[in-house]
């Protein structure tokens, strides 16, 4: 069994946002802790929100006055500001049973190699400006079981991608700092088909296409193109 929270890609266009962040949760209200912030280590408190089972995990197993590694999904809300999708806790030391019940887990054993506040994106390049280190990356989620698409949501980042790069699909290695998920590695995969409109033309406007204006973040419905797996890892499906 892979021991990671983030499972690997399966195809070379798969989309996704997906990280992890090290705080401690805060509800809004205390009789209705599916909305709340995250209070990070390093001071920065992101608006969040907890999906599916973990609200049941959180109850049962995890004291909530303590910081715990969260595994999240990503959302550009308002201008520099995050907002995550809470939807699993890695800590195996906490949430596994050891065949010794004397048995005591090992120090630094649910740190994971990439470090705290990693993320993983993957999805179409719609805007970059290498000058002010500005992103946007569009994400695509999978079709319903009952066959609607949910609609695409974009993510406000930072990092330095030059303009040929604009409209190809891109895996990105980010951190976060702040309120920021900062570019840490790029890799471009390739371009992606412009679907075009009824006149047979590739949709485009000025800005997407030169870098000239960034367009507003987009909220989408909770990412569904990959859930969390991995020993010590809740998983829940997104919200419908």
């Amino acid at each position: 069994m892979r021991a990671h929270p983030i499972p690997p890609v399966t195809e070379p266009t798969q989309y996704r946002a997906i990280g992890v962040v090290r705080g401690t949760y805060v509800p809004a209200d205390p009789e209705q802790p599916t909305r709340g912030r995250l209070i990070t280590e390093d001071g920065a408190e992101i608006d969040a929100v907890v999906l599916g089972r973990l609200l049941t995990l959180m109850r049962r197993h995890l004291d909530l006055a303590l910081p715990h590694l969260w595994v999240v999904y990503p959302r550009s809300r308002e201008e520099q500001q995050l907002h995550l999708q809470m939807v699993g806790v890695w800590e195996p030391s906490t949430l596994s049973q050891p065949k010794d019940e004397d048995a005591q887990a090992e120090p630094g054993s649910d740190d994971l190699p990439e470090g705290d506040d990693y993320f993983s994106v993957r999805g179409e390049l719609i805007f970059t400006r290498p000058e002010t280190g500005d992103l946007v990356v569009k994400v695509r989620q999978k079709p319903r079981a009952d066959g609607n698409r949910p609609t695409p949501f974009k993510l406000q980042l930072r990092g330095e991608v030059p303009l040929q790069h604009l409209r190809h699909f891109v895996s990105l290695d980010l951190r976060r700092q702040g309120q920021l998920l900062v570019l840490e590695n790029l890799e471009v995969i390739g371009p992606v088909a412009q679907r075009g409109n009824r006149g047979g033309k590739a949709r485009r406007t000025g800005g997407e296409r030169s870098g000239e204006s960034a367009p507003s973040p987009a909220a989408g419905s909770p990412a569904g193109a990959t859930r969390p797996r991995g020993h010590g890892a809740a998983v829940s499906r997104p919200a419908r």
